[in-house]
């Protein structure tokens, strides 16, 4: 059994917990939101994405004697903390945007309700599993929408960490990657799974053929053979005539993809391998990947663009409190306000079901024909509200968002930066 998620946290939660224990204000009511004040800059909107991975460390997020021995070894002793982490168990109330769906600046994509102490307890493991995945997410859904509908690989395990290939695997799947080749996020989550061989491969062999003919035994021919490690040319002819025309695809990882991706066509098509893919790969973000368009590309594989913070800019969310027993608290920082009471939150939409502005407010919100709720319950008195398995709620997670992004408008696909897909309204 892995280490429980209870250390994975910051310090000044338990010294706030601790001097609220000591000043007897640890048991107010008290809500937290999560939101971002802003997109990351050309963004036109984002995607909630790792709720479900939260969710499976709620029920795990306690302090036994393991994490009560680290707490000591590192100067905190106060009994009373310590006794208090000892018998944690959340029992507050979660609500939150359904996983998948699309958020904006100032959507309340998160909202905690609990006593002080368990509230602030989770602000730190909330904040780093949503700004992950929801900054993953956001950059995938850019890629989905620049291949336009051929199939994304995402194949950045080696550009991360190893707990973080699997998060993101599992965010580029729910919002359109077709696979990954992750087999740990295949194992945890469903995720499909693809892979064939690296250019070590080839190296291997006295020659390419010799490498082409080892992988189509083991493989099949409906396997990708990687033709770019001498010559592309004579790779493609070499691969045709070990597998046949029946070759399943090519992949180019490097050199002029666009040129290189039209003349593998034309040569494919010569050699009589008329279904054979086209698959690319190396370093491609949201821009290359749309730079292919016009280019015969069946496929594209993406790692480094967008597993690292390059490609997945920031969420920003922040975990803000906005309630304390029942009366609305706000922060006047300047550029880092917020806006006090617990919110709701609406999509509205046009006749044709086009979405065209998203209402947050603290006051009731007078409904109208076309309008969505956002919020969903997710935990009720420390108890998940929805027990089905990791995977069906990640197939769950990947149809909402399909549905979602359907709803927006035409302008919100567009790369180059811009203003927000829809308006927040906030009251």
């Amino acid at each position: 059994m892995p280490p429980g998620p209870a250390l994975l946290t910051d310090r000044y939660e338990l010294t706030m917990v601790a001097a609220a224990l000591a000043d007897g204000t640890a048991a107010r009511d008290c809500v937290f939101e999560v939101f971002a004040r802003r997109l990351p800059h050309g963004r036109r909107y984002g995607v909630v994405a790792g709720t479900g991975r939260l969710l499976e460390m709620l029920p795990r997020f306690r302090f036994g004697d393991d994490e009560l021995a680290a707490l000591r070894d590192q100067g905190l002793t106060d009994p009373r903390l310590l006794d208090w982490l000892a018998d944690f168990r959340f029992g507050g109330d979660v609500d939150g945007y359904a996983e998948g769906e699309l958020y904006f600046p100032g959507s309340p994509v998160l909202s905690v309700r609990a006593p002080f102490a368990e509230a602030v307890l989770l602000e730190t493991l909330v904040l780093s599993v949503l700004n992950h995945d929801s900054a993953i997410a956001s950059a995938a859904a850019r890629m989905v929408t620049a291949a336009c509908e051929r199939p994304c690989i995402e194949m950045g395990s080696r550009r991360t960490h190893e707990e973080s290939a699997v998060a993101c695997a599992r965010a580029a799947h729910l919002v359109g990657f077709a696979t990954t080749s992750n087999l740990e996020a295949g194992r945890r989550y469903g995720v499909p799974t693809a892979g064939t061989s690296a250019h070590a491969f080839t190296l291997l062999h006295d020659d390419e053929e010799s490498a082409f003919r080892a992988q189509v035994a083991a493989l099949g021919v409906g396997t990708t053979l990687l033709v770019d490690t001498y010559d592309v040319e004579q790779g493609i002819r070499t691969a045709v005539r070990v597998a046949g025309p029946e070759l399943g695809a090519i992949r180019l990882d490097s050199g002029d993809l666009p040129t290189l991706a039209t003349r593998a066509r034309a040569l494919l098509d010569e050699l009589g391998a008329h279904r054979t893919r086209v698959i690319v790969t190396s370093d491609l973000d949201e821009y290359a990947i749309a730079g292919l368009m016009a280019a015969p590309v069946d496929g594209y594989g993406v790692g480094t663009s967008l597993v690292t913070g390059s490609g997945a800019p920031a969420a920003g969310m922040v975990y803000k409190l906005v309630e304390r027993d029942g009366v609305p608290v706000a922060k006047r920082s300047e550029g880092k306000n917020s806006v006090g009471g617990r919110k709701s939150a609406v999509r509205r939409h046009d006749a044709d079901g086009v979405a065209t502005a998203e209402v947050v407010t603290s006051e009731p919100v007078l409904a109208r024909d076309g309008d969505r709720e956002l919020l969903v319950p997710l935990v009720r008195d420390g108890a998940l509200c929805d027990d089905r398995s990791a995977r069906e709620l990640l197939a769950e997670a990947r149809a909402h968002h399909a549905r979602a992004r359907g709803a927006l408008p035409a302008e919100a696909f567009a790369l180059s930066r811009g203003d927000c897909a829809i308006e927040t309204l906030t009251a």
